[in-house]
């Protein structure tokens, strides 16, 4: 199947500012892609100009086949937009801004209401159905605004921070409904600050800095590339974590992470289990008091920092 987007070599620059630097970008159709990065980054920038809001000053994109720059009118009738900031209609309810929208994309009226009153039960909304938005909380804006961009499954759906201000249930509420989206075909490309959302949704994941890409990968691909698998120890009241971490370099030959006030002590384990056991049997021949010993992989925070940092180097 042709790609649902393609960027290559996307420039863009504000006066003296280089937002986009040769950012390229190439999303399967029917998949979820997380663009992270650092604040002032170039995301939100690659996704206005893929969803025909900004120009490029250089380079090429293309989104559902066609060319954001030449066809914009035909890329917009095949895409949905949700931006950091809620676009509700103030004058109508909740429930009549989805049935204005559903009429616009030439629902009936029946099937526009019947839409409406599902996305009001999917998005928790039904009892401010009827109420104007100026009166809803931050959140409930928030899935107002979510809901009518799920009106139809667009062929694309950009999300730009979707879950900002929402509570960890409606963020779950929002993951479901996505998941759906992409079940029936829709392609998603999302950018997000929360990086367990882009660990949950994200097939492939690719990190920008400094309006260019500096690794992509699957979130699991991300993660071995960090030094593979850590031990983590919580120590016991009273040990010291200073003594537990020289233990633990001792053991794997790895410099350990210190974590005094937390009691914790984390240290690269790249034979896993085999490690494990090794630190386990020298904690207990120290006589250390130990509260809980862990193997785990790297989180997608950690993959992050990590890139951008080498990237600032």
């Amino acid at each position: 199947m042709e790609p649902a987007v393609v960027a290559e070599g996307l420039t863009k620059n504000f006066g003296s500012t280089r937002a986009l630097d040769g950012f390229d970008l190439t999303v399967p159709a029917g998949t979820v892609c997380g663009l992270l990065g650092p604040n002032g980054a170039g995301k939100s920038t690659a996704v206005r100009i893929l969803s025909t809001l900004l120009r490029p000053d250089g380079g090429r994109v293309w989104v559902a086949g066609f060319d954001v720059v030449r066809d914009p009118v035909e890329v917009r009738y095949r895409i949905g937009l949700v931006g950091q900031q809620p676009a509700v209609d103030e004058m109508l309810t909740g429930r009549e801004n989805l049935e204005m929208f559903a009429r616009l994309y030439r629902l009936g009226p029946a099937r526009a209401r019947r839409r409406a009153a599902e996305l009001l039960e999917t998005f928790d909304l039904g009892d401010a159905a009827d109420r104007r938005p100026k009166g809803y909380s931050g959140g409930m804006r928030r899935r107002l605004d979510l809901a009518i961009s799920f009106v139809m499954a667009p062929p694309v759906l950009f999300l730009d921070e979707p879950t900002t201000g929402m509570d960890p249930g409606h963020r779950l509420e929002l993951w479901h409904g996505v998941r759906a989206l992409v079940a029936q075909g829709t392609t998603v490309l999302l950018t997000t600050h929360y990086l367990d959302e882009a660990d949950q949704l994200a097939d492939e994941i690719t990190v920008i800095d400094h309006g260019r890409v500096i690794t992509r990968g699957t979130p699991d691909e991300l993660k071995s590339r960090l030094r593979g698998d850590r031990i983590d120890v919580l120590v016991g009241d009273g040990a010291d974590v200073a003594a537990v971490g020289r233990v633990l370099a001792g053991v794997t030959g790895a410099a350990p992470e210190l974590d005094q006030q937390a009691g914790r002590v984390s240290v690269a384990a790249p034979d896993r289990v085999a490690a494990l056991a090794r630190v386990a049997r020298a904690l207990d021949d120290e006589g250390v008091a130990v509260r809980d010993i862990a193997l785990r992989r790297p989180t997608l925070d950690e993959v992050f920092v990590q890139f951008t940092k080498e990237d600032a180097a």
